[in-house]
Formats: structure tokens, sequence, C-alpha cells
């Protein structure tokens, strides 16, 4: 969506995966908000309205501009509890699936609080308090989560917390259109409208370490307490005279920086350059399983990371399964300079299969993508946060600033750069540009035994490169999940904005005047 911006007014424009997110945007931006407040709302009514995306149980990474203080990355990535069994994992050729000992202390709530003190104009209480309302009120269940809720039945059925919420009453389960009423998750959300440190301490998180506990796992009080939100210098790059800013590890944007010059690389033929990028994405696939991983555990290469091009490495990280429907991304800018891209995720569909009945809180399982390997830079341990696929993104011309963030797993480093090329074009079309086809690189996360191309049709040029470098190809029907939902939102140097939400998503975006 384009909108010009008349002279002395100020205006926000915000991109999200669900209707109900830019109404509570909205709602922000009428009562005076600025970007942060936006992307805050909309992220708090993403936790109701689509849980088995994301949630105040999972975790949160943003990169938050503001004129005059550059670029801050949020970290707010949660730790395995102190108590976790390395020796009795280390046995296991991989980490669960699912269960209490994938929880990681969510960080979601921390994350809020953090973004809303680089420059939010209302605090979180609004935000919440409406969140509360409508998990009290009820929402129509989307067609998203109504095939998630089919997907995972058996799942939701193994969890009485789950089974509660997702269940009709009648021994079946919740379809689309029928209404998602979540009166725990209402009081608790309206605890933390009075104290969002509420989640680490006192009565939600002794409910939920409990829960944990009885399900098997580490967890205690003490290991919430002990979570604090990390402010962070993001890594940046200039790349094709673009300048780039992502979070640092945990995070994987590192891994984006690595296959920018390719991505962005004029020249050469259409197909010559897609099969570079191919080749350096396959590269960067196999890097990141080998080096991603929490600096306090251990150093991290990063150099490795961002110049991928030593093909004799190999990946070995094991991972838990597909990615499906992982992650929510909210972008907001502000005619003010503002720009904000968060990404908030319970990790896999309903993470780990966990809903605490005490608080209505769908716990991620994050702790999944840990290596069980010791010698591994991502290996599981006491208070170390495992690799995260989260990777918000600020691009910056002469004439334009970019937010992006997207859907997608580990593949978010290729999704992202197919589409920043044309992005950080002040004359594209932002709608046209996400809804362009697209390929991704993966192998567990994509639900491939072996590194395998993901192709949607009209990705010709991608799939012939494959058969050059080796790589099996997954043709698609049409446009998948996989291929990512991307969010975006543009400040342009004359002051107008611009925004798009991929089409593979049920959202949009909106250009907001604000008061």
């Amino acid at each position: 969506m384009t909108e010009p911006t008349a002279p002395g007014s100020r205006r926000v424009a915000v991109a999200a995966p669900h209707p109900a997110a830019l109404d509570a945007a909205a709602e922000a931006v009428a009562a005076g908000g600025d970007a942060i407040d936006a992307a805050l709302a909309a992220a708090a009514a993403l936790t109701v309205v689509y849980p088995h995306q994301c949630s105040i149980g999972g975790d949160l990474v943003a990169l938050v501009r503001r004129p005059g203080h550059g670029v801050t990355a949020v970290v707010s990535a949660g730790a395995a509890p102190s108590g976790i069994d390395v020796a009795a994992l280390a046995q296991q050729e991989r980490m669960p699936r699912q269960g209490a000992q994938t929880v990681t202390v969510p960080g979601v709530v921390a994350g809020w609080q953090a973004i809303d003190a680089l420059g939010g104009r209302l605090g979180l209480r609004p935000a919440l308090l409406r969140a509360a309302g409508l998990a009290a009120e009820g929402a129509p269940v989307s067609a998203g989560l109504a095939r998630a809720v089919a997907l995972r039945e058996h799942e939701i059925r193994a969890d009485a917390g789950m089974t509660d919420v997702f269940g009709d009453g009648v021994g079946g389960l919740l379809g689309t259109g029928d209404r998602l009423v979540q009166p725990a998750l209402a009081a608790t959300l309206t605890e933390l409208a009075a104290d969002p440190g509420a989640m680490y301490r006192g009565r939600i998180a002794a409910s939920i370490t409990a829960r944990l506990r009885e399900l098997g796992g580490a967890h205690t009080e003490a290991d919430f307490a002990a979570h604090e939100a990390e402010l962070a210098e993001p890594e940046q790059a200039a790349v094709a005279g673009v300048r780039w800013w992502v979070a640092p590890p945990p995070t994987q944007g590192v891994v984006l920086l690595g296959i920018l010059p390719e991505a962005l690389a004029d020249g050469a033929g259409a197909a010559d350059r897609t099969a570079e990028f191919v080749d350096a994405v396959h590269r960067a696939a196999l890097v990141r399983q080998a080096e991603l991983g929490d600096p306090r555990g251990g150093p991290i290469d990063v150099a490795a990371m961002t110049d991928p091009r030593d093909t004799g490495r190999a990946g070995a990280l094991p991972r838990a399964g597909r990615a499906l429907g992982d992650t929510v991304a909210v972008t907001a800018a502000d005619t003010d300079g503002t720009v904000v891209t968060l990404i908030q995720s319970v990790y896999q569909l309903f993470g780990s299969g966990i809903l605490d009945p005490g608080t209505g809180v769908v716990l991620h399982n994050r702790g999944s993508a840990f290596s069980t390997d010791p010698a591994h830079p991502g290996h599981v341990g006491p208070g170390l946060r495992p690799p995260h696929t989260l990777l918000p993104v600020i691009a910056e011309t002469d004439g334009l600033v970019v937010a992006l963030g997207c859907q997608g797993g580990s593949a978010q480093p290729w999704i992202l750069a197919q589409v920043a090329s044309d992005l950080v074009d002040a004359d594209s079309d932002p709608v046209a540009v996400l809804g362009r086809p697209r390929f991704v690189v993966g192998a567990r996360d994509l639900g491939h035994e072996e590194m395998t191309l993901v192709a949607e049709p009209g990705t010709d040029d991608a799939i012939a490169a494959a058969g050059v470098l080796g790589l099996p190809v997954a043709r698609t029907a049409g446009p998948v999940d996989e291929a990512g939902h991307v969010q975006t939102v543009r400040l342009h140097a004359d002051g107008h904005l611009d925004a798009a939400s991929d089409p593979r998503a049920d959202g949009r975006a909106v250009v907001l005047h604000a008061n």
C-alpha cells in the first residue's frame, strides 16, 4: 500500500499477517502512538489470534531505528533451564521435537518492555488490555489457525490445556469461523498490563514452571526471574551501496549478510546471477548449520557466516522437523523517522504442544533447535540460548529506509535476499515484489533428509542451478508457506510511506493517519 504524506502531517505504515493486528495498530496510532506503539499493539494482538505461530510463551527479536540514535537490536531469546540434564540429552541423536525439554524461558514480554523503552509513547498497558479483551471476548478462528489445529490434532488432544482451549466442547476441535475464547490468557494479559515484569516472577512464572516440571522439565522460578532482554549492537554491512543491519548471534542475521553480495549482484545475465545466488545459498546453509550458536557457550565464527565461501564446510546441526507456521513478523515506520521490525515466535506449530492451564500460555519449542553434540557451537547447556531463526532486517539508502521480516524458519535469509534487491529500489512496487515466486533451500526444517531446493512455479533458473549443483529439487504446485510470509514498510526521503504484506499470509498493510 502506498499513500503520500501531506505537508506537516504524521503517518505510520504497518504490515502484519492478520487483520486483528492491523486493527490494534490503528487504535494505537489513533491514541497518539508512534511506530513503536503500533508494532507493539499488533504484536500483542497476534499472541491472541495466532497462537499456533506466536504467544507470550515464545521468543522475540527486533530492530528499532530511531532518529539520532541509529539502529538497536533487541534480542529476547530465552535460555535453557539451569537444571537441564545435558548428559542425558547427549545420548540422543537430536533434541526432542516437542515436550517440556524443548521449552526455553519465553522472551516475548521482556522484549516488548525493551522495545517500549526505546521510545513508545503509550506504554504497554493499552496494547495488553486490548489483547486481553480480544482473548476474553473471543475471535473467529482464521483459516490458517484452523489448518494448524487440524495438522496438530494429535498433539492438541495429548495436552489437557491445549484440548481445553482448542476443543469445541463436544469432542471435536475448533474450525474456521468458530470462536476462540481464552479466559485464562485474558487474565494473564490483564495482570501483565498492570506489571509486565509479572511474566517472570510471581503467579505466572510459578504456574508455568510447575506445569513444566510435571511434564519432566527442569524449569524453576529462578530461571524465569533471571531472564532479561538484551539490547545489542546490530551486525551491519554495506553491500551494493546499501547499509544493512541485522541482529547478532544466536540469531542467523549474519547469514543474510553473507549472501547479499550475490543477491544484489548485477552485470551478468539473469540465469547466471541466479546460479551464483543458489550456489551461495547452498554454501551459506551448510555454514549456518555448522557454525551458528550462542556466544555465551563459546566462540562463534561470525566471519565464516558473513563470508560462507569455503565449500569444504558441511553442516551437522540436528533439526527437529518441519518449521511450518513458526513465526510472525510486524513492521512499522513513522514519518518522524522511527522504523521497527519485530519478529515473535513459538518456533514450530503450537510450539512444545504444551498450554499451561493456569495462565493460558502456549509454550514454544525453541529448545528443539539445540544440538545434542557438546562440541557443536549450538550445543544445549544450562543458561544457553539455541541457534535462532528470527531475522529482522533494516536497510537504508540515501533515499529510503526499509524494514523487513518474515516467517520461514531456517530459510529466512534466502527468502529475504530474494526480495531485498528490489525493495531497496525506491521506484519498485513492494506489493508486486512480495508476490513474485520464490525458492528456498533446506533439509529437515523443510521436511527433507538432505539439503533440497523447494521451488514455487516460475523459478526455473533456480531449478536449473540446483541441477548443476546436484541439489535435489521439490517443486510445489503454487505459492507455499515455506517460501515465507514477508512483511515490509518503507520510509522514503520525501516523507511518504509505502508497505506490503505477503499474499501467502492472511494479513495486509496500511498507512495510518496519526493524531
